[in-house]
């Protein structure tokens, strides 16, 4: 199953900081979240892509995880030369991690 199924994702930016936040569509999917979607995997995701450390911060009040990803935008806005430098379409990037099912959750 993918990211997208089970949560949307909205993003920001200052520098060469993108910042990604995923949000479960059912409170109840959080606790998978918070288990399969890492900062070691969102790293490994976006390698090549991202060049600095990725940080992870939890936020089970809402039910969403944060993403801070350093290095992630060629510079930043005034610098890079990518198309997105905004970085806008990493959150959509990020939808599309590969996100285990274990047995037991499989309906």
């Amino acid at each position: 199953m993918i990211l997208r199924d089970l949560a949307h994702a909205r993003a920001g930016d200052k520098g060469d900081i993108s910042c990604i936040s995923v949000i479960a569509y059912d409170p109840a999917e959080y606790t998978r979240l918070e288990r399969e979607v890492t900062a070691e995997r969102v790293a490994a995701h976006f390698a090549g892509i991202v060049q600095g450390e990725v940080r992870r911060y939890t936020l089970p009040g809402i039910g969403a995880l944060n993403f801070v990803l350093e290095g992630a935008l060629g510079g930043g806005v005034t610098r890079s030369l990518a198309l997105d430098a905004h970085g806008k379409c990493l959150a959509s990037r990020m939808l599309e991690l590969e996100v285990p099912v274990d047995e037991s959750e499989a309906g």
